[in-house]
């Protein structure tokens, strides 16, 4: 039933990205005072050994240390009388590489991209968000652009070897509260916390998709954004690409919501309410009876439900699903958002069982009640093979969001939490199973 394709991701750790190597003030001021004392022909030596080296490896390189020197230029004496050369050597010291994928490549989730000119017929561009993984074990979300050809088979856009950051732009206090982050009765710590977690970024318009990443921008992220799961919602005849994310600092979690049109501007935003517990929350892609829905984790076990007039505010959840077969007695979760179907919602689940061996089936909820199963998979749908199972966790099956073509359903998703790969399933053939 459920078809393997020949499409792989795999990390690759050439993919960097300049970034500013911040020391202590006292180291600060000893490496700036040691570049201050070389003469200026050793200046010269030393800033051509680095362009050769590390020029090639970036776009706009010497603009990008020279911004690192700038962050440092408050320890420098007498700045005006320092030379452009001296200076960009100082910047220099003050950056370093960071590979992004050099870890795992995984978690994806796809969804039609807003660019659908110039293609052959029956063919469907796409945008796939990625987890990359680098050292430190932060998480950052990439993205990759490809076509699925009339056969429903998956090709990918040439990549590039470059990344940059979207630029971080702040919400004004009064955006957030029309969001209705109700922070009135929290201290100022918590104030700023939320000022510090809510906020827009942009890309260049000519930066090819492949190229940008969703780095942690706030202090509630700086140890990752994982696990994106992108929809595209549609309300009124008009769309928005949603994503939520799981925020974490290394001590704990937050789930935020990213929103976008075009995947150049994005701005992210602070779930809350109630029901925001726990992580892998997706969001169905159009309002049912004018409430937004989303399915959840609570408790770490089951696949919780829950509905809202405000897409940011969640407060009543209720059980959708709990385990009942021997391969999902450890948990169940959801893998994206839902399918729309003639017969129901198609849920892609995923499932824990013996030995911690991942594994990805499926549900069927009513079309008007999502909140009833009409039908399940009594087997898994998807399961790692011997190639698969092998990795950084091994035995893991997972993804973040499937799509359709014409009558099928593409799922991409990782495997042993390192790389990803694709599947494909006749949408009649699996509502036939559905029972």
């Amino acid at each position: 039933m459920i078809q393997k394709l020949s499409a792989k991701l795999y990390p690759d750790p050439k993919r960097v990205i300049l970034q500013f190597f911040k020391l202590k003030p006292q180291r600060t001021k000893r490496v700036i005072r040691m570049v201050l004392s070389l003469d200026e022909k050793e200046v010269h030596k030393i800033l051509n050994l680095v362009m050769k080296g590390f020029s090639s490896r970036h776009k706009n390189f010497e603009e990008n240390i020279f911004i690192n020197y700038i962050n440092v230029e408050k320890f420098v004496p007498f700045p005006n009388r320092v030379s452009k050369n001296r200076k960009l050597l100082i910047g220099s010291y003050f950056s370093k590489e960071y590979s992004l994928e050099s870890a795992a490549l995984f978690n994806p989730s796809i969804v039609p991209h807003p660019d659908q000119t110039n293609l052959e017929k029956d063919s469907l561009r796409f945008v796939m968000s990625l987890r990359a993984t680098g050292e430190g074990h932060i998480s950052s979300i990439e993205f990759r652009e490809g076509i699925i050809n009339k056969n429903s088979d998956v090709h990918f856009l040439e990549n590039s070897r470059y990344s940059n950051f979207a630029k971080r732009k702040n919400i004004q206090r009064d955006e957030i509260l029309n969001k209705k982050l109700k922070y009135t009765n929290k201290s100022t710590a918590e104030v700023r916390d939320l000022l510090d977690s809510n906020y827009a970024c942009a890309f260049s318009n000519d930066q090819p998709m492949c190229e940008r990443v969703l780095f942690p921008n706030s202090k509630m992220e700086s140890m990752g954004m994982e696990d994106a799961r992108f929809v595209k919602f549609i309300d009124k005849n008009a769309f928005t690409y949603f994503g939520t994310y799981t925020a974490y600092n290394g001590r704990k979690f937050r789930t935020q919501l990213i929103g976008t049109k075009d995947f150049i501007n994005f701005e992210v935003g602070t779930l809350h309410g109630n029901s925001i517990k726990d992580k892998g929350m997706a969001l169905f892609p159009r309002k049912i009876k004018n409430k937004y829905v989303i399915t959840s984790r609570q408790d770490s076990e089951n696949i919780f439900i829950m509905f809202s007039d405000d897409i940011y505010s969640w407060n009543d959840a209720k059980v959708l699903k709990t385990s009942e077969h021997p391969w999902e007695y450890i948990q169940v979760g959801n893998c994206g958002s839902p399918i729309e179907t003639k017969k129901g919602w198609i849920l892609i689940t995923h499932a824990v069982g013996p030995m911690r061996k991942y594994v990805i089936s499926a549900v069927l909820l009513d079309l008007e009640n999502p909140a009833k199963i009409i039908g399940s998979l009594k087997d898994p749908l998807i399961e790692p093979n011997e190639v698969e199972r092998e990795g950084y966790v091994p035995n893991v099956v997972y993804s973040c969001g499937s799509m359709t073509h014409k009558n099928n359903i593409i799922i991409p998703y990782a495997f042993s939490d390192s790389a990803c790969g694709f599947a494909k399933i006749v949408i009649d053939e699996l509502l036939d199973k559905l029972n």
